[in-house]
């Protein structure tokens, strides 16, 4: 296409990608006078907030408290939680849910009240602080901001748009002197085909995980890892990517695509067990159902290599009929798509990639390293996960920074505007064969899996190391000869990631949360962060220092 019929440039106060919670919510606590721009890949319903069942941690009932919230969140971070990044979540978390109630979320209520929640448990809290919606809370929560979005006409949504790359200022003049800053995306329009500039005051990265990365997963096909990809390339320091989150309880059935089985269903009872019915557990942890996410993912990896199972067993069925069409009415109904009742049958399960604890390091108010650039959500490392993220957590975190960001992007003040380029794609040609793309992708997957999954070794990180460079120079090469597809697009971000990934993991010579090395099976004493910098050697660069 001729560069003279290109849309012009679209300049924005805000430009968020990603339309999760995160997203959504920067965009809905951003004053009205601002112009905002919330792109999306997909459709604006398709993150990975939607997908959440268990639902939000707070503390709101009699006999919990702050400290105890904190305390169960620095446990199940086994020591590399920021307790500054902790608090401030913890202690904004029952604004968030008013704020959420406010919008009109209609969460569970308790029953025969109007207006009391109904709090659950889940895994590694001591007290019941889960508000939820029944079994779908994300779905909830997004469906409210959803409808918000669409009613505010300062709102402009870029569906089927996806990140290209960040553009700063010393991209366009690498002799400035000046402080680096953030001066938008390039976007790709997959309804066009085309490359769209896009300039925004303030840049926000909520594009959540990088959990494709991973042959099973529990994430949707959104989650490739484009904004932490885009931040590292732009100068950003990523932090504590090793820290991958298998989701103990993935539905096991050749039909079932990434279907979790919601941390609840363990927290009401239910039992984790060998197919002749033994409970396991106890051989694993005291707290047994209830231990932390890692330590049940490990425990049930380890009960299927001894027993050579494709799968484990969770039982619910001693709770009532009524019980479970109450509490897990979207995962009774799904099981039985697939034949399993799980009023009178086990569940079958495995773990799966789940959450990605690491991200784009930033502070407390989701800055990071890039002047103008932000990063909210799955894609930020902001100091609360630490080594293990405690359930329930994820989806407050997202509310709590996006309020933060918000107020610190109001008092800033706004940069010199600057002109900006359009996408140069007159040097390329269009793909001459695809299947470069798919192979390469299934490859990523299948090793990433075999070689850095839920137990590592020096030898499997050496050999993913070994592929993804391989991996790297074809899709490097494939990138600079043709015109850019969202597939392309997703696979370049996926083995930039995958490259981060592994690298972390080489650095950190022990085994601690969801990093387990059986050629460092100790834990320090001291918990320190893996910091991550372009341009610096991996293991020499992965200082230690705090999240933000």
């Amino acid at each position: 296409m001729n560069l003279l019929q290109r849309r012009p440039v679209r300049s924005f106060d805000l430009v968020i990608v990603g339309s999760g919670l995160a997203g959504l919510a920067t965009a809905l606590l951003a004053s009205p006078d601002k112009q905002v721009a919330i792109v999306t890949k997909q459709q604006l319903s398709d993150g990975a907030s939607a997908w959440a069942q268990g639902g939000i941690a707070a503390v709101l009932a009699e006999g919990d408290s702050f400290d105890e919230h904190v305390q169960d969140t620095l446990t199940a971070g086994t020591g590399l939680c920021d307790p500054d990044a902790t608090r401030f979540v913890v202690e904004n978390a029952p604004a968030a849910i008013a704020w959420l109630r406010q919008l009109g979320v209609a969460f569970t209520l308790e029953e025969g009240t109007t207006d009391q929640l109904h709090l659950t448990r889940e895994g590694g809290h001591s007290q019941r602080r889960i508000v939820h919606m029944t079994d779908a809370t994300g779905a909830a929560v997004q469906r409210t901001l959803m409808e918000q979005v669409r009613g505010r006409t300062n709102i402009s949504l870029f569906e089927h748009h996806t990140l290209v790359d960040v553009i700063t200022s010393h991209k366009l003049n690498p002799s400035s002197t000046e402080t680096n800053r953030c001066l938008g995306l390039y976007v790709f329009d997959e309804g066009r085909g085309e490359v769209v500039t896009l300039g925004a005051t303030h840049t926000v990265l909520a594009t959540g995980g990088a959990g494709k990365v991973y042959l099973y997963t529990t994430n949707p096909d959104t989650a490739t890892g484009d904004g932490i990809a885009a931040a590292w390339r732009a100068g950003c320091a990523v932090s504590n990517l090793e820290f991958i989150q298998f989701h103990p309880t993935c539905l096991y059935h050749p039909d079932a695509r990434s279907f979790l089985i919601s941390e609840a269903v363990r927290g009401e009872g239910g039992r984790l067990v060998l197919p002749d019915g033994t409970r396991f557990m106890a051989a694993h942890d005291e707290r047994l159902e209830l231990a932390p996410r890692d330590v049940v993912a490990r425990a049930i990896d380890f009960e299927m290599k001894k027993h050579g199972l494709d799968c484990v067993y969770l039982d619910i069925a001693h709770q009532s009929p009524e019980f479970l069409q109450t509490h897990f009415p979207t995962i009774l109904a799904r099981c039985l798509e697939f034949g399993i009742d799980i009023r009178r049958q086990p569940i079958p399960v495995v773990p799966a990639a789940h959450y990605t604890c690491g991200g784009v390091q930033t502070d407390l108010h989701g800055r990071t390293d890039l002047a103008g650039l932000y990063a909210i959500g799955e894609a930020a490392c902001t100091g609360l996960h630490g080594a293990n993220r405690l359930a329930s957590n994820s989806l407050l975190e997202c509310m709590v920074f996006a309020r933060a960001a918000v107020q610190t992007m109001g008092g800033e003040a706004a940069p010199s505007v600057t002109a900006l380029p359009i996408w140069d794609d007159s040097l390329v040609s269009d793909p001459d064969e695809c299947v470069v793309i798919s192979h390469n992708w299934e490859e990523l997957r299948r090793f990433m899996w075999d070689y850095v999954g839920i137990v590592r070794t020096n030898k499997r990180l050496e050999r993913a190391a070994n592929r993804i460079a391989l991996l790297q120079a074809e899709i490097e090469e494939f990138y600079s000869h043709f015109a850019v597809t969202r597939d392309l697009l997703e696979l370049r971000n996926l083995v930039q990631v995958a490259d981060l990934i592994v690298r972390s993991a080489q650095s950190r010579h022990e085994s601690r949360g969801l990093h387990f090395s059986r050629d460092y099976p100790h834990t320090e004493a001291l918990a320190l962060p893996t910091v991550l910098w372009p341009g610096s050697d991996a293991r020499a660069s992965s200082k230690n220092a705090p999240c933000h």
